[in-house]
């Protein structure tokens, strides 16, 4: 049952890192830029940051297997419709269509495993392997999404989800029960509808703000909506009877920690993907193939350090894996400061390695500590709203990297980017502090 649930796992962490590497081709071939590049992406992470909590209590009441096979056909669907998409235009609305698929998967398949494995060691040994899994999908996705590139082009990178929603289906209804909550929430839809504006306009305005200018008009339009939905959710929400996201959860500093540093490890970890695809593939001139090869070691160091970080949950508590997670993170970032297109290939590749480290430690203490924060029967919630801090962190990092390297030309790429790494070094240090002042032990 754990394999199929992970299942899911990979085929959203394939589908990223997929896509990431094929950017650049996909830009030549629909004649866009990076700014249209960057919607290819964050439409998808948008829709499903937005619906994540939702699908987590829909999935409460009305079944979790029956949710997850939902989310298998339309995030199969959309894959096949972004294949044939004929415009940049069109790949973007498919996207967001695929992103409502994906929210029907990660936070579903993680309540499945949680309400399955009660036992707290064997529930954190698990999360180690689900984060795991999202490692493995970081060292198939990018020399997959290469070697498809190379005979097949850009289109082949959305075909290639067809037999992970295949096989998922088939086993998920073999192997999974399905299961429900004993008292499920009603659905907030004033709350659901105030959530996606929440975090569509705001990331929208983190998008276009370096092409339409930050303190433009449109820009000021922008903040203000963001501002004035943010406020108008959290009023609604701290009165409705059963809220969307329950803004009591939040005076848990243990619960909150978790939820802001599941943001900082998705910022660090999507401006390192972004920056370095356009960095190998346009300064350095690697084929997509070649780039994929480069960033291996940040599969490894995250495949080999996440399960490790389960079973440290499990033994001693989160603040030694969150610690090294921190560290490791900075020490990435701090490599690549300085970059430039001369860099020495053994430094970028140091940099991946610690990079991928920091993040193979960092899933498990946060994923765990977050669902055991709040009641077993509303593990899809809890799921859901972790899942809804990564994304929301995946959008922003995606956002600010696409920002800095919007205006830039390739000579000029590593300069630009120099930000981007300041950024994931107070990630890693935010980390650090969350591990000293969390509990020793679980």
């Amino acid at each position: 049952m754990l394999a199929v649930c992970c299942l899911s796992m990979f085929l959203v962490g394939l589908d990223t890192t997929i896509v990431n590497v094929g950017l650049p081709a996909i830009g030549r071939d629909l004649r866009v830029g990076t700014r249209s590049l960057e919607w290819t992406v964050d439409a998808y992470t948008i829709a499903l940051a937005g619906l994540l909590i939702s699908s987590g209590a829909l999935a409460d009441r009305f079944g979790r297997r029956r949710m997850f096979q939902s989310g298998l056909v339309v995030f199969g669907a959309a894959s096949l419709l972004c294949a044939i998409a004929p415009s940049a235009g069109a790949l973007v609305v498919i996207r967001a269509v695929q992103g409502i698929g994906a929210s029907m998967l990660s936070p579903v398949a993680l309540a499945i495993v949680v309400n399955a494995m009660p036992d707290p060691k064997e529930r954190a040994q698990a999360i180690g392997v689900w984060a795991a899994v999202f490692g493995l999908s970081m060292a198939v996705g990018p020399v997959t999404g290469g070697a498809l590139l190379a005979g097949f082009g850009w289109r082949a990178l959305f075909w290639i989800n067809a037999p992970v929603i295949v096989a998922a289906l088939v086993l998920s209804a073999l192997f999974v029960p399905e299961s429900r909550a004993p008292r499920p929430r009603r659905l907030d839809l004033p709350g659901q509808v105030l959530l996606t504006v929440v975090i569509g306009v705001w990331v929208g305005a983190l998008v276009e703000g370096p092409h339409v200018g930050w303190a433009s008009p449109a820009a000021l339009a922008a903040y203000g909506i963001a501002t004035m939905a943010t406020v108008a959710f959290v009023w609604v929400e701290a009165r409705r009877p059963e809220p969307l996201m329950d803004p009591r959860l939040f005076r848990r500093p243990v619960f909150s920690g978790a939820v802001l540093g599941a943001v900082a490890v998705f910022v660090a970890l999507n401006v390192t993907l972004l920056l370095n695809t356009l960095y190998l593939q346009h300064t350095r001139g690697l084929t997509p193939l070649a780039a994929g090869v480069a960033t291996l070691p940040m599969a490894v160091g995250a495949i080999v350090c996440a399960p490790w970080s389960g079973r440290l949950v499990g033994r001693v508590g989160p603040r030694l894996p969150l610690t090294l997670a921190g560290g490791f993170t900075m020490a990435g970032g701090l490599c690549q400061v300085g970059l430039d297109g001369r860099t020495g290939m053994p430094l970028l590749l140091l940099a991946y390695l610690l990079t991928g480290i920091g993040f193979g430690f960092a899933n498990a203490p946060i994923t765990n500590t977050a669902v055991g924060g709040l009641p077993a029967d509303r593990a899809g919630v809890a799921g859901a709203i972790t899942s809804t801090a990564r994304q929301v962190g995946a959008a922003i990092g995606i956002a600010i990297a696409g920002g800095l390297a919007a205006n830039s030309t390739p000579a000029g790429l590593a300069h630009a980017s120099r930000p981007g790494w300041i950024l994931v070094i107070a990630c890693g240090l935010l980390l650090v502090l969350m591990a000293h002042t969390s509990r020793s032990r679980t």
